[in-house]
């Protein structure tokens, strides 16, 4: 788990676990209500979603980029990363979820983000593995490894059944998208780490990215305004999911480090997957339902409150430039 940093209240770290874990029911909704859209594809799914919510994020938290504008030219090399990250995550998640079936995209492309998030932050910040965290991951991990071993096995037979290369394929994809997704979360919180507030940096990076996947939509977009309900899927992506979603994701952001985050949003998957069961009809056996239960264990061990945190933290004060993360890791 985490510990909040000095001067921070001791349930912050709780708090932006709860707004991570929100987040990521939102998002895993998205597979299913892509595929009321099936004539839209992919790519123009993930460009709506991320491009739109990304923009719209943008113009909410205009006034705090001006404002920040200073800070944010001073580290534009963690933007620029950011940015690009979240132009290339959609079209990596959405075909994932297209060409392997929407619960073993989902499951690929979020549950391998907390490893390289984890790398990331180990490498680039001198983070140490946690106890806590390391024991949490490897529930967290071995549920999604039950849940795409039972949709690759249990999902998709007969007529409907998907090709071995596509299904690589789309596995391969799922591990880009986790990649991106673990990269623009670790830039989010660099910036907000650094003194940027959470709707600048969340707005800069994710309107930066928006802006790079508007030659994408424009490009597919057209199935999505070819009837109201395509029209309506877009506008439910780009709003709820992503810019809902992301704004909380961004608060969660200013509390809890990237590799607790990414970890805390394994629930996204298991949401995908229920879905996925009750709305779209794919079938999910018992290693499936297993494999729910150990992500289930993986946010409990990950929000369970420690000892740390229910101790006083003394008071202290540090230059909001040179603010320490908002969370550091404990064991």
């Amino acid at each position: 788990m985490t510990r909040p940093a000095a001067g921070q209240p001791a349930g912050s770290a709780g708090t932006g676990a709860v707004c991570v874990l929100l987040a990521s029911v939102l998002w895993g909704t998205t597979g299913t209500a892509a595929t009321l859209a099936p004539a839209v594809g992919p790519l123009a799914i993930g460009a709506v979603a991320m491009g739109l919510g990304g923009l719209l994020q943008a113009l909410t938290a205009a006034p705090r980029i001006a404002r920040e504008a200073p800070g944010l030219r001073t580290r534009r090399g963690v933007v620029a990363l950011g940015a690009l990250s979240v132009a290339a995550y959609p079209p990596a998640f959405y075909t994932s979820m297209h060409l392997a079936g929407v619960a073993a995209g989902t499951v690929v492309s979020i549950g391998s983000a907390p490893l390289a998030a984890a790398v990331i932050e180990r490498f680039v910040d001198k983070r140490p593995f946690t106890r806590r965290w390391t024991v949490g991951a490897a529930l967290g991990l071995s549920g999604t490894a039950l849940l795409c071993a039972a949709e690759a096995t249990g999902s998709h037979s007969g007529p409907g059944a998907r090709s071995a290369g596509a299904t690589v394929l789309g596995v391969g994809l799922g591990l880009a998208a986790g990649f991106t997704y673990a990269l623009y979360s670790w830039a989010a919180h660099r910036l907000i780490s650094r003194g940027v507030s959470s709707g600048a940096a969340m707005g800069t990076v994710f309107g930066l990215g928006g802006l790079l996947l508007l030659p994408v939509l424009l490009l597919t977009g057209a199935p999505l305004l070819a009837s109201w309900s395509n029209a309506g899927v877009g506008a439910y992506m780009a709003l709820v999911p992503m810019f809902v979603g992301y704004v909380l994701f961004g608060w969660g952001l200013a509390h809890v480090p990237a590799s607790t985050a990414t970890t805390l949003s394994l629930l996204e998957p298991a949401v995908a997957a229920v879905l996925a069961v009750l709305v779209v009809g794919e079938r999910l056996p018992a290693p499936g339902w297993a494999g729910i239960a150990l992500v289930a264990a993986c946010l409990a061990v990950l929000t369970m409150p420690s000892r740390s945190a229910r101790a006083t933290v003394p008071e202290t004060a540090a230059p909001a430039q040179d603010a320490q993360p908002a969370a550091v890791a404990t064991p």
